[in-house]
């Protein structure tokens, strides 16, 4: 959620740094690289369907034949030949279209996962300020909405628009096989199809594209007053945060609203096409019978071919619809799978000898205004333990998300010693307050930290974090099931759980974001020597939730204000008589330690 500099959820401006949009071009260069894997798929279902089309191309001509049996007089027995050959093409035609249908419809699916995959690997990498700065609704809804727009262009217009474009091609070829002069008569309905084509994506691009942004800042203006809803109250803004969802909406349905007017001018202008076309085959085919180009057979094979096309052109005109909105929809998938590496990754260079971790002149701001870190500089030593204290506000956990590669700074940089990663490959992990337990069995959650960990392996990180037996005491074990619907960890387990999934990860550099904050509970003493475990032998940033565990760090390192204001020792700084020994002595005055 975001929020404004007051705390007031949703009175921020309305105009968000969305995420960004690919162009057309790279839209479409996207596609390819996505479809050039399954080349060999493609080709394959792409000659099916032009066999399936030519065959089905045979109906007309038999037709036509019956037709100049009949006209001559011909016995009965004479139709046998070409009934049985319409029965035998029927048959032909249908199994090659499934066919071919079917491996377009899986090159379709595996091309949407290969997206899905894209798109969900780079959304995860996304540094937290951007997707605060463009709104979780717009994010939202990439994965909801426009995934499904997508999803539905695959499943059902892409096989039905790759048969309609065959089926037309090879309709126009069989009745210039006929005669020529009846193709140009048929011609006669394309330039009103290709005005209706570019009257229609003209408009269809902006209005769908705009439909998308719009639905994103609907859902974005209902997940903030929903969310802030208790503070929205609070404060009397009831009114204001209705107006504003009204108004997006009421945004949301003019564009739904001009999307049904373009689509009805789409089908009037399309039945013109059709009745001109129609028209002229007919009048070609009578002229030529009565001057005996052609027999009345062969002009009822063009006008069947012709009202045959009427199905396939107006199938892959309006399929035009579902694919302007797939084609929008994709172009903004598209735009956050790319995203420049550089925005989304923690750099991993080498620092000075025997630095870990170095931070170098680091200031990061939320937004114009609400800078929180100033030239920040910090060095961690491999194998070091740094705890961060302040007061709240002072930009501890920023700082530790820098670190962490979660953000990247607004100026400076933070540099990651090149060094040999763990099983998992991460060379960072961040354990925050705020932990998630995934749905799923206890050990399918641990694995999210290291796939190929046995059971061994994961019995071996719960010990280490002191959790192994409250784990096996579970009703299955490690098969128990948890996360939502399933058995309910305590929010103490919870976090030993995520210190668990550090242990697998085994990365070099560790940092603690209030991982403790817990340890105010019974188990408090439990779940500081679990963390105290996760972090042995590692480089570790901690933000101290509470002095005790500034003390038992190797290093302190105090933030006001955004900036590094003292570093030390615990005594070397309780002595120096400055802001942590102010913080020491109100905290040890006191019987419960106050958030930090």
């Amino acid at each position: 959620m975001t929020s404004t500099p007051s705390g007031i959820p949703g009175t921020a401006d309305d105009s968000a740094e969305l995420l960004p949009i690919a162009s057309g071009a790279r839209t479409r260069a996207a596609l390819r690289t996505l479809i050039r894997p399954d080349r060999g798929r493609a080709l394959l279902g792409l000659g099916v369907l032009v066999g399936a089309t030519a065959v089905g191309l045979l109906v007309q001509p038999l037709l036509g034949r019956i037709v100049d049996i009949v006209a001559d007089g011909r016995p009965a027995d004479a139709l046998t030949l070409p009934v049985v050959l319409l029965l035998v093409v029927a048959v032909v035609q249908g199994v090659t279209t499934t066919l071919g249908l079917t491996q377009v419809a899986r090159l379709g699916e595996t091309v949407l996962a290969r997206l899905r995959e894209q798109f969900v690997e780079r959304a995860l990498q996304l540094p937290a300020d951007r997707l605060e700065r463009a709104g979780a609704g717009d994010l939202t809804a990439r994965v909801t909405g426009d995934v499904a727009r997508v999803a539905e262009a695959v499943r059902s217009a892409l096989p039905e628009m790759a048969r309609s474009v065959l089926a037309i091609v090879l309709t126009l070829g069989a009745m210039a096989l006929l005669d020529v002069r009846f193709l140009l008569a048929a011609l006669l309905a394309v330039p009103v199809q290709a005005l209706t084509a570019r009257w229609y994506v003209r408009r269809a691009v902006t209005v769908y594209a705009d439909q998308r942004v719009a639905n994103g800042a609907q859902q974005q203006q209902l997940l903030e007053t929903i969310g802030g809803a208790v503070t929205v109250r609070g404060h009397r803004l009831e009114e204001q945060h209705t107006e504003k969802s009204a108004r997006r909406s009421r945004k949301a349905v003019e564009l739904t609203m001009r999307s049904v007017h373009l689509v009805l001018g789409f089908y009037a202008r399309l039945h013109i096409a059709e009745y001109i076309g129609l028209a002229a085959v007919l009048v070609t085919g009578f002229f030529l019978v009565r001057d005996g180009s052609v027999s009345i057979g062969t002009a009822t094979a063009a006008a069947l071919y012709f009202h045959s096309l009427f199905g396939p052109v107006n199938a892959a005109l309006v399929l035009l619809d579902d694919a302007q909105s797939a084609a929008a929809g994709l172009a903004r998938l598209v735009g956050v799978t790319d995203i420049e590496e550089s925005a989304v990754q923690l750099p991993h260079q080498r620092t000075e000898a025997g630095a870990a971790v170095t931070v170098d002149a680091v200031s990061h701001a939320y937004g114009p205004g609400r800078t929180v870190l100033h030239e920040v500089s910090l060095t961690l030593r491999a194998g070091e333990h740094v705890a961060l204290v302040g007061t709240s506000g002072a930009g501890k956990s920023t700082l530790a998300r820098l670190v962490a590669g979660v953000q990247r700074p607004t100026g400076g940089t933070v540099s990651v010693a090149q060094s040999a990663p763990g099983p998992a490959g991460p060379s960072v992990v961040l354990v925050t307050q705020e932990v998630h337990v995934f749905t799923g069995t206890l050990a399918e959650d641990l694995r999210l930290a290291r796939p190929d960990a046995t059971d061994a392996d994961l019995r071996t990180a719960l010990a280490t974090v002191y959790a192994l037996e409250w784990a096996e005491a579970l009703p299955e074990g490690l098969a128990t099931v948890v996360g939502e619907g399933g058995h309910r960890l305590d929010p103490a387990r919870a976090q030993q759980l995520a210190l668990a999934r550090l242990v697998l990860a085994d990365p070099p550099v560790a940092v603690l974001d209030e991982a403790t904050a817990e340890a105010g509970s019974a188990g408090a003493r439990t779940l500081e020597r679990s963390a105290e475990a996760a972090l042995a032998g590692r480089t570790a940033l901690v933000v101290a939730h509470r002095l005790t565990q500034a003390v038992a760090a190797d290093r302190i390192v105090v933030l006001e204000a955004g900036r590094v204001v003292e570093s030390g020792t615990h005594d070397e700084l309780r002595t120096a008589d400055g802001p942590y020994a102010t913080l020491w002595r109100a905290w040890s005055g006191s019987r419960a330690a106050p958030h930090l």
